[in-house]
């Protein structure tokens, strides 16, 4: 089993995950999706230094990462079922509800292209995960994911974090607002470690 570093969550692990989050770990993360600027998948995208943001409608909680992937994430809210046809996708199928005021988001339908955390902790088809937003304070965010994925690990098991609210900028000016930033596709820096 994985102790994720600093987290003191012991990951449950199948022998050939293992073995895939050993030849990544080892690879000293040359082979990182995201690092070539593909998106990072669900629950990496919540982790990574960039900021984000979260739209709320009644019918539609809209989450938008800044980062190199410049991508966005629906939640569907208005209590339908999870669309069969959603595979292969790197932010999965989410349908989400309330329980007072924690945010419950049951997501479905990813790829195995991402890797659920820099470190390189792997899943498949199978995912699924059950994520929970409340506010433990008016400045704090507390995140919670329950990983369920059979197919790699012996058992579900559960992560999270708090994310504090950012009032500043990226350099420490007012304001905390999402501005630009881009990732190219194919940047050679990230290249260069591989040769």
């Amino acid at each position: 089993n994985v102790d994720m570093v600093g987290t003191g969550v012991d990951v449950p692990m199948l022998p050939a995950a293992q073995a895939v989050y050993d030849k990544r770990k080892a690879a000293l993360g040359r082979e990182d999706p995201e690092a070539r600027c593909l998106p990072p998948g669900v629950p990496r995208m919540s982790t990574t230094p960039y900021p984000w943001t979260i739209i709320q409608q009644p019918q539609l909680i809209t989450i938008v990462y800044e980062g190199g992937a410049h991508i966005w994430r629906k939640i569907f809210m208005d209590g339908r079922p999870h669309d069969p046809c959603v595979e292969d996708s790197w932010l999965g199928d989410s349908i989400g509800h309330w329980e007072g005021d924690t945010l419950v988001v049951e997501s479905e339908g990813y790829n195995e292209r991402f890797w659920m955390h820099r470190g390189g902790l792997p899943h498949s088809d199978a995912l699924h995960l059950t994520e929970r937003f409340s506010p433990p304070d008016f400045d704090t965010l507390k995140y919670e994911v329950t990983i369920n994925d059979p197919k790699v690990y012996t058992k579900p098991w559960t992560g999270g974090f708090n994310v504090p609210w950012t009032y500043t900028n990226w350099d420490g000016s007012p304001g905390g607002e999402i501005t630009e930033y881009f990732c190219q596709d194919y940047e050679r820096d990230v290249q260069s470690f591989d040769e």
